[in-house]
């Protein structure tokens, strides 16, 4: 068995969850707040690639990403970076079709904490960026782990996105969904099998420890 497509689709993961944290919270920090008139045009343009067909998005991004367009052109010849058919291509579509998995939850912990701790927390000379990262971040501990595991486990079972941005070129975006799906063209039962075994295992534990850990299951545990 190729332990490659397993290695690079955990690298794309743990990369992706990375942006998508230091990106979601000052977003999801501001969408809490906010009374702009312009917030439901930001909630839809976020939660779009929940309805979107994976082909819809990967198509644009595969229009956006080529040279032939300002956006990859620029990417291109400016800093030397292309995006069609390559891994940070596969990163910079992954962090936009798993963003919505990070900020929802995050969003949704922010908007629940009462204002009376804000407001505490101004009284006290605190800061906003204080009272973010001393006083509300500490409080919604369970959304954004929510945030990180879903979209970790929301980016390993790519498919679509990936296959129109990347193809399948081993060794740079040939992931494990894209492996998977070469071995059943294959009739290589086995290894699909294992692929997918090895994927499934996976993905449950991390979200059974998630549903464990927000519940309260294991504090005694660690005790």
């Amino acid at each position: 068995m190729n332990w490659e497509p397993l290695i690079l689709t955990f690298q794309l993961a743990s990369i992706t969850t990375l942006i998508l944290v230091l990106v979601s919270i000052p977003l999801a920090y501001w969408l809490s707040q906010t009374q702009s008139r312009l917030k439901p045009i930001f909630e839809t343009l976020i939660s779009m690639p929940l309805v979107l067909p994976p082909t819809v998005l990967g198509f644009y991004f595969l229009l956006a990403f080529s040279p032939n367009h300002s956006f990859g052109k620029w990417m291109d010849e400016t800093l030397g970076i292309p995006l069609v058919f390559s891994f940070t291509g596969l990163v910079i579509a992954s962090v936009i079709y798993s963003l919505p998995f990070m900020v929802h939850p995050i969003q949704s912990g922010l908007t629940h904490i009462p204002d009376s701790l804000r407001q505490a927390s101004f009284l006290m000379g605190k800061s906003k960026w204080e009272t973010l990262m001393k006083v509300l971040l500490p409080n919604i501990r369970p959304s954004i782990l929510t945030g990180i595991v879903l979209s970790f486990a929301h980016t390993i079972g790519e498919f679509g996105v990936v296959l129109m941005i990347g193809g399948n070129i081993p060794g740079k975006t040939k992931v494990a969904s894209i492996a998977i799906y070469d071995e059943v063209e294959s009739l290589n039962y086995a290894d699909a099998h294992l692929y997918s075994a090895i994927l499934f295992i996976l993905s449950f534990a991390i979200l059974l420890s998630v549903y464990l850990t927000n519940g309260g299951y294991l504090k005694g545990f660690w005790k």
